[in-house]
This record gives structure tokens, C-alpha cells and sequence, in this order.
């Protein structure tokens, strides 16, 4: 991979952490942020099934994502309000996660 390609993958990537929440998450704490990915690569190797459920999750989230940005206004909600990545996550019924608006 050459330098320039390499700088936007990372940069990439970067956005993804920063889009996921982790950022804020942990306070910009980067020896957290680590040591929670270093949690997710060996629960990976752990469970052949995580990967692919994480994949659909996050396809589901590029989904809703595309589909915020790409609607259109109607006279009824009137212009739709942007905001950085998809809000906060809040636990829900069952232990699971679910994204709400933070506008």
C-alpha cells in the first residue's frame, strides 16, 4: 500500500472510532481505546460468530446513516437537523444498546 492510500485508510478507520462513540466513550483516552480493541480482536478469535454479527450491525448503521442523509424535508417534520455520526448509545430492554438522537 502506498504512503498516501495507507494515510487514508488509517484516517478511515480513525473516523469509524470517532463515528462508533469511542471517543467521547472514553474520554480521548487512547490506552482505553487500545485495550478495547485489544478485547474485541481476541473475543473475535474466541467466537466465529462475532464477526459476522458485527459486520451486519454496522451495515445496519451505514443504512440508517444513508438513509437520515439522503431524506428528504417534509412540510410536516420541516428540515431535517444534521448531527455528528448517529448519537448516543443507551442501554435498552435486554442489555442491548440502542442509538437515540442527541439533537
Amino acid at each position: 500500500m502506498h504512503r498516501r492510500e495507507r494515510t487514508r485508510h488509517l484516517i478511515e478507520l480513525g473516523g469509524l472510532v470517532q463515528k462508533a462513540g469511542l471517543v467521547d466513550l472514553t474520554d480521548d483516552d487512547r490506552a482505553t481505546l487500545y485495550g478495547a480493541m485489544l478485547d474485541l480482536a481476541a473475543k473475535a478469535r474466541e467466537d466465529g460468530n462475532a464477526l459476522e454479527l458485527w459486520k451486519r450491525r454496522g451495515k445496519r448503521a451505514f443504512d440508517v446513516e444513508a438513509g437520515e442523509t439522503d431524506a428528504s424535508p417534509s412540510r410536516e417534520t420541516g428540515p431535517l437537523k444534521r448531527s455528528g455520526g448517529l448519537g448516543r448509545r443507551e442501554p435498552s430492554a435486554g442489555g442491548r444498546f440502542r442509538v437515540s438522537r442527541t439533537d
